[in-house]
Formats: structure tokens, sequence, C-alpha cells
């Protein structure tokens, strides 16, 4: 099977950040299908392109067997919402001649995953002058995760912003959620056809994880970071307006009697103000680090005692399931749940950990006492939670399910 993938945000090979669409391609390649990926030029949360970027419109390479169009977006991403809405749209453009014009050879199935939103517009356009069905998946809820934070007030925008969303629900051949809940939202307020979704969730990634059970040396870990004898909470993910991470900065702050240290690694539109925070604070358990590829991820959670979940309390957070959470089940890690609805139900169900209420540095503090005292539930919890994922989500599975739905849409 021949796939175009749009994925604005489709990581380069030594990228930090969530890598779905990286492992699912890898997979399917490894199977023999052949997969195209039109992806930017720019880092989700990042401020400039690499330098074999700059100055230019579009590069072609390959990342193991995928091949890979790295087309033009503008710098201005991360400078601001008007500048945001500048890279979505510089995207667009760029994304709909490179699969006019440099993508060659031919495909049976276009596939696009959101947000942003607006790539679906190329992803339309190129159905129809192609002649070929494309799916489009919803990995976040837009426009009302924007709204809910604030981060687009203007009615115009938000009006034109609905009536673009049904406009591509409605032309899509198939639509993936992530969520039970977004299935639902769907469904019964944005009058979707049940028939015409679908539902891949994330998942994890086993590969890594299980190898670093047999190999990894986490007291030698914890002893060149500095974490010997400390209880160690790390949140791996975007530090950016949604995530509100002040709350895990108070709750350090209620802990400094504590041998806690909280561990972020990440970056975003935040994290030089967080940095600001912590300092004028002086929390001396709190570490912002930097961001780093997947596979040392996955070494910083190893060596922590567990994982934290966190997001802005508003609603639409309340059907998103939290990538990092499935990498720290895969670890055998703990959750500290710092999300209502599906996530908390996620992982009450799985026995992987505890709801916080979210923005409750109290409830955080208190959770966190509970598990410093009661090592036995952070083993037993750990445990489950790994069975939980690899029973219902483990990638290769979904992988293989999702690539066997493609073939049906395109009658392949």
């Amino acid at each position: 099977m021949r796939i175009l993938l749009l994925h604005q945000y489709f990581l380069e090979q030594d990228d930090p950040g969530g890598s779905r669409f990286n492992e699912l391609t890898s997979q399917w390649t490894e199977q023999g299908h052949e997969v195209t990926v039109i992806a930017g030029m720019m880092h989700y949360n990042g401020h400039e392109k690499r330098p074999q970027y700059k100055g230019k419109w579009f590069v072609s390479n390959k990342q193991g067997n995928v091949n890979v169009w790295r087309t033009h977006v503008s710098e201005s991403y991360n400078s601001g919402f008007v500048g945001r809405l500048w890279g979505y749209f510089s995207f667009v453009f760029s994304a709909l001649w490179a699969g006019l014009f440099k993508v060659k050879g031919k495909y049976d199935i276009i596939l696009v995953t959101s947000p942003p939103l607006f790539i679906g517009i190329t992803g339309y356009l190129l159905s129809r002058i192609k002649g070929k069905p494309f799916v489009f998946e919803i990995r976040d809820l837009w426009p009302e995760s924007a709204i809910d934070t604030g981060v687009v007030t203007n009615k115009m925008i938000i009006k034109l912003a609905y009536a673009l969303e049904a406009f591509i629900y409605k032309k899509a051949k198939k639509i993936n959620v992530l969520t039970p809940a977004f299935k639902k939202t769907l469904i019964e307020k944005k009058h979707v056809p049940e028939e015409k979704i679908i539902f891949i969730p994330n998942a994890a990634d086993f590969s890594l994880s299980d190898h670093l059970l047999d190999t990894f040396d986490v007291s030698a870990f914890r002893e060149k970071q500095g974490w010997k004898g400390r209880f160690v909470v790390t949140y791996v993910g975007a530090h950016g307006v949604a995530n509100h991470l002040d709350q895990i900065l108070e709750t350090a702050d209620l802990m400094r009697d504590t041998n806690v240290l909280f561990v972020l690694i990440g970056q975003g539109m935040q994290k030089e103000q967080l940095k600001a925070l912590a300092t004028s604070m002086k929390l001396t358990n709190v570490s912002l680090l930097d961001p780093v590829p997947k596979a040392q991820v996955f070494e910083y959670i190893f060596a922590s005692d567990m994982g934290a979940s966190v997001l802005k309390n508003v609603d639409t957070f309340k059907t998103v399931y939290s990538n990092k959470t499935f990498d720290y089940m895969a670890c055998k890690k703990p959750i500290f749940m710092a999300i209502d609805g599906v996530s908390r139900e996620l992982v009450e169900e799985a026995n992987a950990g505890i709801f916080v209420e979210p923005e409750n540095p109290q409830d955080f503090a208190a959770k966190v006492k509970l598990y410093m005292a009661n090592p036995n539930l952070m083993t037993e919890q750990g445990e489950a939670g790994y069975a939980y994922a690899k029973q219902n989500f483990d990638r290769k599975v979904l992988a293989n399910k999702y690539i066997d739905y493609l073939k049906a849409f395109s009658n392949v």
C-alpha cells in the first residue's frame, strides 16, 4: 500500500516529542508498505529552522525507509498568536505545493493528522486533484482547546474555525480519533455519523522500554544525575500555556522539607518563564531540563520513581489522553494524573497511579507523600499499568489495525 501522510510535526530522527507517526510509519514500511511524509521544517516547540533548512523551501530526505519532504514553515511560529497562525498557513501552502509538484509516484490514500486543523485544507485539495480518498486524524479537539486556553478569543476567527472544522469532517472519507471522548463529542456535538469514525489511540512503545528493562543501570544513572537519595517525580512533555506547569512548581514549594525532586523535561513557549519563576521562588527541588531524544527520555523515566501527566484545568482537556502517560506505563512507573476526564478514567481502570486534582498543589503534595510512604504501592501500580498498556495500547498491535483500516478505505 502507498500512503501519503501530511503531518506538520513529524519528528526528525533525533527530535524530542510525540513520536506516534514516526513509530507507525516505521512499522508500516517494515511490512513493505510505501510511505511518503510531507512535514514541516519547524519543531512544534522550536523557534528557528535547523541550519540545513535555512533559506530553503523544500528538502527531501529519508528517515529509515520513510520518504520525507520537509517544507517551509514560517519562523514566526512561536512569536505569538499571529505568528503561529502564519506558521500554520505557511505549511498549508508549502505542503500543497510539495504534494502537487515534489512528491513523485502515485499513492493510494492520503492520511492527514491534526493539529493544526488547517492542514485539512491541503488534504482536501490534494484529495480532489489526485482523486484519492483522505482520512483525517484528530489528536486534539480544535478550536475548543485554543478557546479554552485563551489562545483564540476573536469571535470571527472562532466562527471561521468551526466552519472549517465542519467542512473537513464532511469531506474526509473517515475520521480517526484518539480517545473515546473525542468520538462522543464528534457524534453528539458535531453531528458526525458514527460509521465515519474509527478509533486508533496513542500507544506505548515497548520496543524501547522492554530493552531498557533488561539492560539499564538505574543506580548509575541516578548517581550521574545527582538523584541519589531523592524521590524523583518526572514530567516529560511540552512547556506551554495548555500544560500549566506552574502547579508543579507550586507543589515543590510546599515540599521543600522533603527529599522530593521534580524533574521537568521538554521545551515550549513557557519554558523560560518557568525557569524565572523557579529562580524567584528559590526552588532547589525542581530541575528544568532541555528536551532529549525519545530513547534518552525513557532512561530518565526508568530512573524516576513516578511520572506526572499535567494539563490546564479546562473542559476540553477532559477528553484527551496525555501522550506520556503511555510511556510511563511502558516503563512500569505509576502516574500522578493531574488531568480529569478520560485520562483519569484510564489510570484508575488500569490501577496505574492516582488522580490529582488539577491546579491543586496541596492535593498534589499530599499524594506525593502518600507514595513516598508506600513503596510497595508504587511497585504494584507500576506493574499493573505495564500489563494494562501491553494488553490494550501496544503500538505494534494498533499499527496493524490502522493499516488494515486504511487498506479497506482505499480499496487496496
